[in-house]
């Protein structure tokens, strides 16, 4: 799919965050990476929908540009062989938004709502980690075929691994997600999602 769209907005969001430096080349070697032929679900597809569903939810954050800047880098760096993707992501983040000039401050929490998508577990009150773990599970709560089509996408992400034991892990990841207090910290992605997301968790889990 086209990405013209995407790298517009990056401009538009980088240039609004006071960049030193020209956005272009930083915005197309994310695209870059976001197209990498390993990916299946984590694609330019996915940061498009969780960019949209932070636009929805933005009254909520308080710093909504950070979290948009947080959502390019969030699975910037995909190896669905390693485990310390959302880190390396956050690393990349500190060194492309501070060649790019943006100011200490907010590279430091762009850095710290990445790390956050390692449990989507905010703490109470974090607004704009709220609204950055919302719109990454939002995907959760769709309609059953939507959320089928995300399962197998994330399974031909893990076409290297056995079976017995991706149903292993998969199904550790998904007791996880629904033993978190609340899968949803927004109102609004609250209302919209929970009910639908927890039947799809749950009727997943059973064909493990």
């Amino acid at each position: 799919m086209p990405t013209e769209d995407l790298l517009t907005a990056w401009t538009a969001l980088l240039e609004r965050c006071d960049a030193a430096d020209d956005p272009g080349p930083y915005g197309r070697e994310l695209l870059r990476r976001w197209s990498e032929p390993q990916r299946r679900y984590h694609t330019a597809e996915h940061l498009r929908a969780v960019l949209r569903h932070i636009d929805d939810l933005a009254d909520h954050a308080a710093d909504p540009d950070a979290v948009r800047l947080a959502a390019w880098f969030h699975d910037a760096v995909y190896r669905p062989d390693r485990t310390e993707n959302e880190e390396r992501s956050a690393a990349l983040a500190v060194r492309a938004l501070t060649a790019a000039g943006l100011p200490a401050e907010r590279v430091a929490e762009v850095e710290r709502l990445v790390l956050l998508t390692v449990t989507h577990d905010p703490a109470s009150g974090d607004r704009d980690g709220e609204v950055l773990c919302d719109a990454d599970l939002a995907v959760l709560g769709g309609t059953p075929e939507a959320y089928a089509a995300y399962a197998a996408a994330v399974r031909e992400e893990y076409a290297f691994v056995p079976e017995p034991d991706f149903r292993a892990g998969r199904a550790a990841v998904l007791r996880r997600l629904l033993a978190l207090p609340a899968l949803y910290r927004t109102a609004a992605a609250r209302e919209r999602f929970t009910a639908a997301a927890r039947a799809n968790l749950t009727a997943e889990l059973g064909t493990l």
